[in-house]
């Protein structure tokens, strides 16, 4: 490894360690849990993940989308029983690895990616706005006005380092830089320190203490699934993310195994679940890091933070974080996708729109899972409509349908609607040369055809079936009329 490579990486998981601390905190704190299980899941979590994982470069951590799924176990249960869960979620991670099961990221269209790009972009900037509250109330006056001044002035860093030099992180270089001047001036914002203190000893390995019966896993497993569930899929959309952004290929299989044993191993050391975070690992690829030693170093950090240096770390003011984070929203937000309302499909912009609607109003999974099905149900809908039949009289007095398009559930109407069999000749060709016959319900339309000509008294003949539809007919017990 050159030596150039390995100093960016080192900048690049040094600054995005910075962002961790507070994100993972403030996760854990949602979850209703001690900071330091979001600080020792960060940790395990993301040293793993960079070691092992299938996408260098990618940042995972105690993240925000699984904290909110597992609050009500843990006011209903207790830390064990959240701990045994990240356990079973993270044995459910390695299952689907193991499956094979990644590949299925390439069922999500460019348009849920886009959604699910802004929604998370917007979900940033939105978790920014805590920060400029006290308790319950927001600030005013003049620590208001300190506080989005020195918001302002590290955004104006982050962005104009870069047209003075490229050899350091922008983003290290306005959370150091501002992290002095306010420490050195005395000045009254709110820092790391004020959200939580940090200092802690070495996570300790043990087995959650419950009772390892069928209630437990009764209680514990539709939590596991959803964790699983949630924590695949922004992984899996993250590195598709980041395989755009590096113009290079990550291995979705090998990075779900990781993840899940990372996940095994987060339960046993007493930390969070988590998974791919999206904003920092837009600060580690922003910042140059590119391989597995950005996210080591990312990861060691949190640990030495806590163990070592949480004097200084609750120094660092906590507008110097906002500041980069809301940087982070901006430069991840897809502004070209508002560039293409005129220029698209309509439904591919109301999927973008829906996706990012409802990722900032629930959760990832069910924004995903929406926007997969609103395109899934417009593909449906724009093969159907495109099934049409041209036909011809021949000289012997018989009538050829040539069929044109894919012959499944959402076209059986439109294909049945094309024939006319009371006004038919007594002998009729149905040519498929370039007709598709894709499930169940497709079968099912040939039958109720050719049963309709059975009881006008005439005789259909099927030609020029594809192998395909062949087997597909003979698997149904269907004859055909080649």
């Amino acid at each position: 490894m050159k030596l150039a490579r390995i100093r960016a990486d080192v900048l690049a998981g040094l600054t995005t360690s910075f962002a961790l601390v507070p994100e993972c905190i403030a996760f854990a704190l949602v979850a209703q849990l001690n900071p330091l299980m979001g600080l020792y899941g960060a940790f395990v979590i993301c040293t793993i993940t960079a070691l092992f994982g299938g996408r260098p470069g990618m940042v995972s951590g105690a993240a925000g989308s699984m904290a909110v799924v597992i609050v009500a176990l843990v006011v209903q249960h207790g830390v064990p029983y959240l701990l045994a869960t990240v356990l079973l979620s993270g044995a459910l991670m390695v299952l689907f690895g193991a499956l094979r099961l990644g590949k299925l990221v390439r069922m999500v269209p460019h348009p849920v990616m886009v959604g699910f790009v802004n929604g998370l972009a917007i979900v940033i900037a939105m978790a920014q706005l805590e920060h400029f509250k006290e308790g319950h109330a927001w600030l005013t006056g003049a620590p208001l006005w300190l506080m989005i001044g020195l918001v302002a002035l590290t955004m104006a860093i982050v962005y104009t380092v870069p047209r003075l030099t490229r050899s350091v992180p922008p983003a290290l270089v306005a959370i150091l830089g501002v992290g002095v001047m306010a420490n050195v001036l005395g000045l009254p914002t709110r820092s790391l320190g004020d959200l939580a203190h940090i200092a802690g000893g070495l996570p300790s390995l043990a087995v959650p203490d419950i009772p390892w019966t069928l209630e437990t896993l009764r209680i514990i497993a539709p939590y596991a699934v959803l964790m699983a569930l949630v924590g695949l899929l922004e992984t899996l959309l993250t590195l598709n993310l980041t395989d755009e952004i590096t113009q290079s290929r990550g291995r979705t299989n090998r990075e779900c195994v990781a993840l899940g044993v990372a996940n095994v191993a987060s339960g046993l050391a007493g930390g969070m679940g988590g998974c791919a975070m999206i904003g920092q690992t837009m600060i580690n690829l922003n910042s140059g890091g590119r391989g597995r030693l950005s996210g080591v170093v990312s990861g060691v950090l949190i640990l030495m933070f806590v163990l070592f240096l949480s004097p200084l770390i609750e120094r660092i003011p906590l507008a110097a974080l906002v500041g980069v984070m809301f940087v982070v929203a901006q430069q991840t937000f897809s502004w070209a996708s508002l560039g293409t309302v005129n220029k698209v499909p309509f439904h591919d912009v109301l999927v973008i729109v829906a996706v990012t609607a409802i990722t900032v109003l629930t959760d990832l999974a069910t924004a995903v899972l929406c926007g997969i099905v609103i395109a899934a149900l417009n593909f449906a809908w724009q093969h159907a409509r495109e099934l049409y039949a041209d036909h011809q009289l021949e000289a012997d007095g018989s009538k050829v349908y040539r069929l044109h398009g894919t012959l499944f559930f959402a076209s059986v109407k439109p294909f049945l609607n094309l024939f006319d069999a009371a006004g038919d000749p007594a002998r009729v060709t149905l040519d498929c040369r370039h007709l598709s016959f894709v499930d169940y319900s497709a079968i099912e339309a040939l039958r109720t055809l050719r049963e309709r000509y059975v009881r006008a008294g005439k005789h259909l003949r099927v030609v020029h079936l594809s192998e395909r539809c062949r087997q597909l007919l003979r698997r149904a017990g269907e004859s055909h009329g080649d």
